[in-house]
């Protein structure tokens, strides 16, 4: 089921999330569904808090970016339940990014180019793991959103005010993405 995405100005973005363990009700139903609505709005990756719930968990898939350049991105589809990056890498990288809760704006974010995460996967096994690159940024800008943050805090203040009615506008519903929303 495609679900609504809530956009940038609802509470839910902003709050702490919780550990989820294996009870979790319909966790499966709940992460096929995350994937149908991120798959149907043509995001690369999507966090609970932009389903509105504030728990530990993001799903991404790269598979639609597969290219020549890019062919590990084919099936690659990965769940993180209770994710905990552990080291951020000195070394960064500076990209243009956009979010679903925030539609219609893309600004350039520095993050860095390699990140070492411990993780659950969909069936509560364990993982550490290196990451890098695109992937690295993906996972970041999820992760971002299980800690309350969304990408436009990692932006320059003079940045920050030149959108700051673009941001306005969503918050008062003037700016109304192509899908489902809350």
């Amino acid at each position: 089921m495609i679900l609504p995405v809530y956009l940038y100005g609802q509470n839910v973005l902003r709050k702490a999330t919780e550990n989820i363990t294996p009870e979790y009700p319909e966790l499966k139903q709940l992460i096929a569904d995350m994937f149908e609505t991120m798959d149907a709005d043509d995001g690369v990756g999507l966090a609970a808090p932009q389903i509105g719930l504030s728990i530990r968990l993001f799903v991404i898939d790269l598979s639609p970016l597969a290219d020549e350049e890019h062919p590990d991105f084919k099936d690659y589809k990965k769940v993180f339940i209770n994710p905990e990056i552990l080291e951020f890498s000195k070394e960064t990288c500076t990209m243009e990014e956009g979010c679903l809760s925030i539609p219609d704006i893309h600004e350039n974010v520095s993050r860095s180019t390699s990140i070492q995460m411990r993780y659950q996967d969909e069936n509560f096994v364990e993982h550490t793991e290196l990451f890098t690159d695109y992937v690295a940024r993906v996972i970041q800008h999820e992760y971002d959103h299980l800690e309350g943050k969304v990408f436009t805090d990692r932006i320059s203040p003079i940045r920050k005010q030149l959108i700051k009615s673009k941001l306005v506008g969503i918050v008062k519903g003037k700016i109304r993405p192509y899908y489902k929303f809350r």
